[in-house]
């Protein structure tokens, strides 16, 4: 039996495909869709470079699409700060007395919690030198610590 073109390319998206299944990147299988449009290139009679060119278009463009896809649908903050994974951040809590460290303890869904100010980048308390009593949104949860900031 006589291999033509497209049995190669099909063996070849075969090929990106058992290798997709062992490192869930997910990318080879928009290379394999390259591939399947390569055979098609060669069903319908094309030449070799022509069929390559087919195959580095849709595979490219799929890849291309894929990537754009998980950036845009990628979540922006860490779990820790993500609303969409806990349902506390952005929650409203009233703080009755910050300790001289920066740490509190204040009652939300009926239990103590601690809690910190959110600090900035410097590692420095924002705004004023010790936070003020008050009402403070949940920013973050690490552990069993709430972030709060304004």
């Amino acid at each position: 039996m006589e291999m033509t073109q497209a049995n190669a390319w099909w063996i070849a998206c075969g090929v990106l495909i058992a290798i997709e299944m062992a490192t869930g990147t997910f990318y080879l299988l928009m290379l394999a869709l390259g591939c399947a449009a390569g055979a098609l290139a060669a069903y319908l009679g094309l030449a070799g470079p022509q069929q390559i060119v087919a195959a580095a278009l849709i595979g490219g463009a799929a890849v291309v699409i894929c990537r754009k896809l998980r950036k845009k649908n990628a979540p922006s903050l860490p779990a820790d700060a993500n609303a969409d994974v806990h349902i506390d951040i952005g929650q409203a809590v009233q703080v009755e007395a910050w300790a001289p460290d920066g740490s509190a303890l204040v009652k939300y869904r009926g239990a103590q919690w601690q809690a910190r100010f959110q600090c900035n980048i410097q590692g420095s308390i924002q705004g004023h030198a010790q936070p003020e009593p008050g009402r403070y949104v949940i920013r973050a949860i690490e552990g069993s610590c709430l972030v709060l900031g304004h």
